[in-house]
């Protein structure tokens, strides 16, 4: 039996940022239906669902799926729990709730700073004081990305709270994925996770995502291309390419990409129009970038 051929890493940090371009181009999308009124639990279950059955579709036509083994059940459960149950909404509605897109980030990319001690205590992960040098380098470049002046939201503490608990969901999940990715492809973990993660958001979805249901407008152009996105792009691709980077990087290591969503989302936005960049948040994105590469430095024996 042949050994399995190890990605090099210049293939692993390409598909950690083409996830986090995905991720970043989410808030645009995001944005979008929240701007549209359409319920949360209405786009989140359909985006999840979609996810997951295009995942079936990909695994059952390359025969790639693998059932799930009696004893990593209850990790399945868990993980889909954590992301994307608790995760997507409390991103979403913090999301909702600050007022602020660009705090909201801020929030979201405090994960690395949970993410190193889950690494260490967990999985024994190594990290040197550049790497936490880097990490801590790359947020003070997204706090100068991020920070913009704006309105708060009428529940602005509520939100917060919620995004802090994304923040630690996130963590949960990238824990529990980097113990079942020795075991399982990375398309048949993500395709179980949200097909599970689907069932938990079904109940809430007939509940409160059908409120007031319109056909004209819930099956709108402007709203399904959105949706789709998010599914194709955000959760089927990136979520796949991402189980790859936590698989090969470890929990401590790939979480600092994620810290880079917040640049991602605010270079899209000023490529496609939507905000202006001024030099200090350029100056932000040059500090987070060579935060990262600090971050990744690994000493050779």
């Amino acid at each position: 039996m042949s050994p399995k051929v190890q990605p090099s890493k210049a293939l692993i940090y390409i598909a950690s940022m083409c996830a986090i371009i995905f991720w970043g181009m989410s808030y645009i999308w995001t944005d979008k239906l929240i701007a549209q009124n359409i319920p949360i639990f209405y786009f989140v279950f359909v985006r999840i669902f979609l996810a997951g059955f295009i995942l079936f579709l990909f695994n059952t036509a390359y025969a790639r799926i693998k059932r799930i083994q009696k004893q990593d059940l209850g990790k399945f459960l868990l993980l889909a729990f954590f992301e994307p149950f608790i995760y997507f909404i409390c991103e979403t509605y913090g999301l909702k709730l600050t007022g602020s897109p660009t705090i909201s980030a801020m929030v979201i990319a405090t994960i690395p700073i949970f993410s190193i001690g889950a690494g260490v205590i967990f999985f024994k992960e190594k990290v040197n004081g550049l790497n936490v040098f880097g990490i801590l380098l790359s947020l003070v470049g997204i706090v100068l990305v991020a920070m913009a002046k704006g309105e708060l939201g009428e529940h602005f503490v509520w939100g917060i709270v919620l995004l802090m608990v994304a923040v630690i969901s996130e963590v949960g999940h990238a824990s529990i994925t980097k113990s079942l990715s020795g075991n399982y492809p990375s398309q048949t973990i993500v395709m179980y996770q949200f097909l599970i993660g689907s069932v938990y958001l079904l109940p809430l979805f007939l509940w409160k995502g059908l409120d007031g249901f319109d056909y004209e407008v819930y099956f709108d152009g402007d709203v399904w291309y959105p949706i789709i996105c998010l599914a194709v792009l955000c959760s089927s691709l990136a979520f796949s390419l991402w189980v790859s980077t936590i698989k090969n990087l470890g929990v401590a290591k790939s979480s600092i990409f994620s810290a880079l969503i917040p640049v991602a989302a605010a270079i899209i936005a000023w490529i496609i129009g939507h905000e202006a960049l001024n030099q200090r948040q350029w100056t932000g994105i040059a500090i987070s970038t060579v935060g990262v590469i600090l971050s990744q430095y690994t000493k050779k024996k």
